[in-house]
């Protein structure tokens, strides 16, 4: 988008042109930011879910003043050639008849029709809902497009949308229980059907290990903030903040960072959190490797708010250890997690581990225990303790 930007901008200040875009982005609030820090100030319109079945992305579109699409245009030299061809051209307006107004559709009618009918019906109508719904909508979307899944399998269109409705569930209040593993798991399935959907892949390595990256997806998100502070404006705001492997830096190769990190606890003194202050998820990405791959782990723990637990952040780092079975290689067998300024606090703690499967194995799941340690305190002025949680990540194994 920066490129036609810039390449058009003198076309659009003389008001020749008008730039529209569509994004792709699982958190559309992120191209919003984009658009502010490089001052492109023209329509953006949002497709998450990719409704419009776009096989990859950018494509450039050349409409005229009908609506009508005059050329495609995917490589930045053809700027010329929009100018020449495009500008100086004449087109008749094909409608003998001016366009109704979009209105949205009936959701009601489509619920209706969903329930009497088949997977054709529901995909209907988890498209609208996912579109014109309320607010409130996700779990109506999960479960529209659970149906689909259900009856068809086979339907990369309705796993990838289902594999978007989990992850928009999981960054909303409305959270549930391996809701982003889920929704690496139906993207997998997606792209199992086929492997050549651009916009499916990209939203796996989004989050995946580094040897999968075709390059460092939001590095810029902090050079765009700092620019727009330094304009006197103010950065818009993310609902959601990009983390480790969204910053991550594409790797060449698999490497082990360190090899004498002394083991924090190794005869298991440390007295036991069962998840009864801290709770734990863990994701692993892509949903299954293969023989010699590697996968990324994303461990979130999050004080449980019901016991008003709470972090205490006077002493060390929090820490986890991962201890990988044999033929199992991990990038870092010990990782920390900073300590904030303030004494206290509740945020979520994420730490992603990368861990690679051995080239051969006869199993189809392999578990890779690890433990973390840290300090928490229960309720407001109530005890505060050092405790360890064990961990157990779970790898798939795909075999060739």
């Amino acid at each position: 988008m920066p490129g036609w930007h810039e390449a058009t901008k003198e076309l659009q200040d003389a008001g020749e042109i008008q730039m529209v875009g569509i994004i792709q982005e699982q958190h559309p609030d992120r191209a919003a930011l984009f658009m502010q820090w490089k001052e492109m100030g023209w329509p953006l319109m949002v497709d998450s879910y990719n409704l419009l079945e776009a096989p990859y992305v950018p494509i450039s579109l050349a409409l005229d003043e009908h609506g009508v699409i005059q050329q495609v245009l995917r490589p930045l030299e053809d700027v010329g050639e929009l100018d020449e061809a495009f500008l100086s051209s004449t087109f008749d307006d094909p409608v003998t008849e001016a366009p109704s107004a979009a209105t949205p559709p009936d959701l009601e009618s489509l619920r209706v029709q969903a329930q009497q009918g088949g997977a054709d019906e529901w995909m209907a109508y988890g498209n609208a809902l996912a579109t014109w719904g309320p607010e409130n909508r996700i779990d109506a979307v999960v479960d529209a497009f659970s149906r689909v899944v259900e009856a068809e399998p086979e339907d990369g269109w309705a796993q990838f949308r289902l594999g978007v409705a989990h992850r928009a569930r999981y960054d909303s209040p409305d959270r549930q229980p391996d809701d982003f593993q889920k929704a690496v798991d139906h993207w997998s399935a997606a792209l199992a059907l086929d492997p050549n959907q651009y916009i499916w892949r990209r939203r796996i390595q989004q989050y995946g290990p580094r040897l999968d990256k075709p390059y460092p997806f939001y590095d810029w998100v902090i050079q765009a903030r700092e620019e727009v502070a330094a304009r006197g404006d103010e950065p818009l705001r993310l609902a959601v903040e990009p983390r480790g492997a969204e910053f991550a830096e594409p790797a060449q190769e698999f490497v082990r960072r360190e090899t004498t990190v002394a083991e924090p606890d190794p005869q298991g003194r440390v007295l036991r959190d069962e998840g009864d202050f801290i709770s734990l998820e863990s994701t692993a990405v892509p949903a299954a490797v293969g023989h010699g791959e590697v996968a990324r782990f994303h461990l979130v723990f999050r004080p449980i708010t019901e016991k008003k637990a709470h972090w205490n952040n006077e002493a060390e780092d929090m820490v986890l250890w991962v201890d990988p079975p044999r033929g199992w290689e991990v990038e870092r067998q010990m990782m920390t997690h900073p300590l904030p300024p303030e004494l206290v606090s509740q945020e979520e703690r994420i730490i992603e581990v990368e861990v690679r499967a051995p080239e051969r194995s006869l199993r189809r799941t392999a578990t890779i225990p690890a433990y973390a340690l840290y300090y928490v305190c229960e309720d407001v002025n109530g005890l505060c303790m050092y405790r360890r949680q064990d961990v157990e990540l779970t790898a798939r194994i795909r075999r060739p």
